[in-house]
């Protein structure tokens, strides 16, 4: 069904992380006359620091069964992968409970549903891109290895990539040898045994791209106002009609358009919820920093079972990892570092985990039931961009350029259906 506005000229983005800047790309280049608000500077929050790989074959809802099967106690302790401080705090408490009521194969079957034919797309969206002026590359991961220590602890991994393709999504992985791992990756250490090498992979530089990507989009001519707060959304709504007004703390005349794009990550829900956005976005909080490797590897590495992922990043190689549901501005916690270090030294010999550098935690916006939430809200002029929970960097051009399919056709592409803000 089409909806009842005249033909929008002019929109404003919130956010200016790998969605925001992608969804600014796409409406500039559909004609429209853009502005871009960053509450920080480009790439500030999760887009910066994350592992940048690009994994279509494996994008999925984060609730999952195994979440139920490994037992909820081992999630409040601090070196856990995924840590619940014990706090009170309501907002979190909804949080969890829905996602452990999402933590059910049929949940998970029915959002794995949604995520299929985003993750057909997503690596083309990178390509389009690429042809429209984004010249940082992404990298082909030739390729992308998820290494074990024991013998058995690859089952697992494969029974996941097995539900995959039950639901409908083709993963290609074989298992290797751990002297075929340290072939291409000699940094390994002899404690991993096995690996499963996975196609259809790609990894970017996450700042670099990020970067590059503000450069075309200030290229088409789209302003972007950094360290500018949007502190307030109003009119498009039957009571107040007509152009949308963002107010900002930069003490300038409100900014207005026809429509506006709220593209904030884990800060989503303060300028949406006045719009019906319903869902809590919880900030699922992850750890990286960098050391130097000898020799460097060239491809990325995931250790499962510790959760740790690793890219190269020029001379250095990024280690990432853990998930803690925080309140999104909270300081990073040393003791994550920490348990980072200890999980991955043992199994990644050649690098120097006492040289680390860039030390950083982001906070990727979560939903209840895994999903993200891409539409228009309870006002057609107000779309909701964010909720990509692990997978922002790797669905954020898609989104950028489905949002702009939305805005300029006034229809919600099919694929945005399930994704609904005020489900």
């Amino acid at each position: 069904m089409r909806r009842p506005l005249p033909t929008p000229t002019s929109a404003v983005v919130v956010g200016a992380g790998i969605v925001g800047l992608s969804t600014a790309w796409h409406l500039r280049r559909a004609g429209l006359d853009v502005t871009v608000v960053e509450t920080d500077r480009v790439a500030a929050g999760s887009s910066w620091g994350n592992a940048g790989w690009l994994t279509p074959p494996i994008t999925t809802p984060l609730p999952e069964p195994a979440i139920l099967r490994t037992g909820l106690r081992a999630m409040f302790s601090v070196t856990s992968p995924l840590y619940v401080p014990l706090r009170p705090d309501l907002d979190l408490v909804r949080f969890m409970l829905g996602f452990l009521r999402h933590s059910t194969a049929a949940a998970w079957h029915r959002a794995m549903q949604a995520y299929i034919p985003l993750n057909q797309q997503a690596l083309a969206a990178f390509d389009e891109l690429a042809e429209g002026g984004v010249t940082e590359p992404t990298h082909v991961a030739e390729p992308f290895l998820a290494c074990f220590a024991g013998a058995d602890e690859h089952r697992l991994l494969m029974e996941e990539f097995d539900q995959i393709r039950s639901a409908g999504q083709p993963v290609t992985a074989d298992l290797i040898s751990g002297d075929e791992v340290r072939a291409i990756a000699p940094a390994v250490s002899e404690q991993v045994v096995n690996a499963i090498r996975l196609d259809g992979t790609r990894f970017l530089h996450p700042p670099h791209y990020l970067e590059s990507l503000a450069a075309a989009v200030r290229g088409l001519g789209v302003r972007i106002h950094e360290r500018t707060v949007a502190t307030e959304i109003s009119g498009g709504t039957p009571s107040s009609p007509g152009a949308v007004r963002i107010q900002t703390d930069s003490g300038e005349d409100r900014l207005s358009a026809d429509v506006v794009v709220i593209a904030t990550g884990a800060w989503l829900g303060r300028l949406a919820r006045p719009f019906g956005v319903r869902m809590v976005v919880q900030a699922g909080r992850g750890y990286s920093f960098t050391v130097p490797v000898e020799p460097m590897p060239r491809v990325p590495l995931y250790f499962p079972i510790q959760r740790v992922a690793c890219t190269p990043l020029g001379d250095r190689y990024r280690v990432a990892g853990m998930m803690e549901f925080r309140r999104p501005g909270e300081p990073l916690d040393p003791r994550r570092i920490d348990a980072i270090v200890r999980a991955a030294r043992p199994l990644l010999a050649g690098a120097d985990f006492d040289d680390r550098q860039d030390e950083w935690v982001g906070s990727r916006p979560c939903t209840p039931d895994g999903l993200p939430l891409i539409g228009p809200t309870r006002s057609p002029r107000v779309i909701a961009a964010g909720g990509h929970g692990m997978w922002g960097v790797t669905l954020g051009p898609l989104t950028g350029r489905l949002v702009a399919e939305l805005v300029t056709t006034g229809r919600t592409p099919d694929v945005l259906r399930p994704l609904d803000p005020l489900r």
